[in-house]
């Protein structure tokens, strides 16, 4: 009695497991493909603030049961961009996730857009634990992870920040980091349109 419901969440497990696994493999061969520059982008006419708020209103939940939260500091005049609709939403999801998950205590994270000569600045802020210099020279290195004493501290950057920076750059676009330890970080992406 009760296997059935215990049989269920082990299938449970496996499935997200092996979602979760086909999503790291389909990572790293994307990045396979960027490194060639292999892969085409399907270029749309994006709103990428409802992109933002789509993506802001989903990290919304788990920094808001870390007692933290998100704002939108939406400035630009016009938001609309050229871009890869999938690339593009991955990307913004990735930093949120960075801000949230380097942000150990109420996350505190802001996302704002704004107008600039070439395009549209987006750019996402935390409060967090920050980044030091020498971790900032190699942050958008392919599998670069910060070495830290402690083993079980949530340090990988891993192919995060390596893919936000090849797509920006397929984008003719630009990334950008300022950050101080113990203060915070800033991730900026500039798009032209």
């Amino acid at each position: 009695k009760g296997q059935p419901e215990k049989a269920m969440r082990f299938v449970n497990i496996i499935e997200e497991e092996n979602k979760r696994m086909n999503s790291q493999v389909g990572k790293v061969l994307q990045m396979a493909r960027i490194d060639k520059r292999d892969f085409n982008l399907t270029l749309v006419e994006i709103h990428a603030e409802d992109v933002i708020l789509n993506a802001s209103e989903k990290i919304a939940m788990q920094v808001e049961q870390k007692g933290g939260r998100v704002e939108l500091d939406f400035q630009a005049t016009n938001s609309i961009i050229q871009a890869d609709e999938t690339h593009f939403t991955n990307i913004i999801h990735n930093l949120l996730d960075n801000a949230n998950k380097y942000s150990p205590e109420k996350p505190d994270i802001t996302i704002s857009t704004r107008t600039v000569p070439i395009g549209v600045e987006i750019t996402v802020t935390d409060k967090g634990m920050g980044i030091s210099k020498e971790v900032r020279k190699h942050i958008f290195d392919k599998f670069y992870r910060e070495h830290t004493g402690n083993v079980h501290d949530v340090k990988g950057f891993g192919l995060g920040l390596s893919y936000v920076k090849a797509i920006m750059t397929a984008h003719k676009g630009l990334v950008d980091v300022q950050s101080e330890l113990g203060k915070g970080s800033s991730f900026t992406l500039t798009f032209p349109t």
